[in-house]
């Protein structure tokens, strides 16, 4: 297993699609903060409250200048049907190929089952990586606390 991406360091670049087809790629969103969330898979039961409770909190992240994105290793069609049907108003990036490809380079692909695990990095302006959560997959994860820390991080 790779190490995790720690507080401190620079994000790893990547350039993946997201629900839509678009590219998305992370240095292009330099100037405001940029929260990753992978997660193992959509349409699951815990991704699918996350996200949710993520979609509900995303005008506090937005008001705070924040840009979500949430990364997983299924294809873009069924991160569109999925994002459509849930109503995400933030971008749903495919890590399917090189399959977890970002994923490991972050540190978080559990390299067995071939998903991501729930690992969340919050990146500042210029790139460099300023809070991370890890979770175990069958729990959902604090979005009231990556709302804190976006405060936080904006002072």
């Amino acid at each position: 297993m790779t190490d995790t991406v720690s507080v401190g360091a620079r994000a790893p670049e990547f350039s993946l699609r997201d629900q839509y087809g678009q590219d998305t790629v992370l240095s292009a969103l330099r100037g405001g903060p940029v929260l990753v969330v992978f997660y193992p898979l959509a349409f699951s039961g815990v991704c699918s409250g996350e996200l949710a409770d993520l979609r509900d909190h995303h005008d506090e992240l937005r008001d705070l200048g924040v840009t979500v994105l949430a990364v997983s290793v299924d294809s873009t069609f069924a991160l569109r049907t999925w994002s459509v049907r849930e109503g995400f108003p933030f971008a749903l990036l495919s890590d399917f190929w090189p399959h977890g490809g970002v994923a490991r380079e972050y540190g978080v692909l559990d390299e067995g089952r071939g998903v991501a695990r729930r690992g969340t990095f919050l990146i500042d302006a210029e790139g460099v990586v300023r809070w991370t959560a890890h979770t175990a997959v069958d729990r959902p994860r604090d979005v009231e606390e990556y709302v804190a820390q976006a405060r936080h991080l904006a002072g």
